[in-house]
């Protein structure tokens, strides 16, 4: 059995990142008011000495005083809406075969947990590890997240995830599309680039197939 994992924005979707369609969700349904805009405006200031340039993907205070529950549902409505045209048909079609052939297939994203996991239930994944974001009495606060699947990050987590399904990383085969998966795709047996940004182009035409 193998372990198959997939990065979600740039590879399973196309265009727009699903946080900031889920984002845009938000807005237009009325959840975000003063103070989510407050907390998010906030954020920079107050972690940009401790993220710097990263600042920004780090910020989910927009979710500041919101029900966790509320915000589950919000993301299943939202992942219900999205329509057949967001999906890179490919890979979905790659996911598929995986499937078929009886491999594990876990999604790796920095997008929020709550969407991600109804994006596994509607893509038939097994699995998810996504951004897990501060909750308190029920509801999300301006912390900076818990964990947040992204560079360095994204290949620290590859360790857990091998140990929760006891496979080792020689036998991962993994998609990712920008220079920020080079740390994770560095550290499985088979890393696949999909779409690649520059960076990853270079580094794939000497390490791996690309799709």
């Amino acid at each position: 059995m193998r372990l198959a994992i997939f990065d979600v924005d740039g590879t399973l979707i196309r265009g727009k990142s699903t946080e900031k369609r889920f984002f845009g969700w938000l807005l237009r349904h009325g959840y975000l008011g003063p103070r989510q805009w407050l907390s998010a405006a906030f954020f920079v200031p107050r972690w940009l000495p401790r993220f710097g340039r990263h600042v920004f993907r780090k910020n989910k205070a927009y979710l500041n005083g919101l029900p966790a529950s509320l915000v589950a549902d919000a993301a299943r409505q939202f992942v219900a809406a999205m329509p057949d045209s967001d999906w890179n048909q490919p890979l979905l079609a790659a996911l598929a075969r995986h499937k078929e052939n009886g491999d594990l297939v876990v999604l790796l994203s920095g997008t929020l947990q709550p969407v991600l996991d109804r994006l596994t239930d509607r893509f038939g994944a097994d699995g998810c590890v996504g951004t897990e974001c501060s909750v308190e009495q029920g509801r999300y606060t301006a912390l900076p997240p818990i964990r947040h699947p992204f560079h360095e990050e994204k290949a620290a987590l590859l360790s857990s995830i091998c140990a929760t399904h006891g496979v080792a990383a020689a036998e991962v085969i993994a998609y990712g599309d920008s220079r920020f998966d080079i740390p994770l795709l560095s550290k499985v047996g088979r890393p696949i680039a999909v779409c690649p940004d520059r960076k990853l182009a270079a580094w794939a035409r000497a390490k791996g197939p690309v799709m």
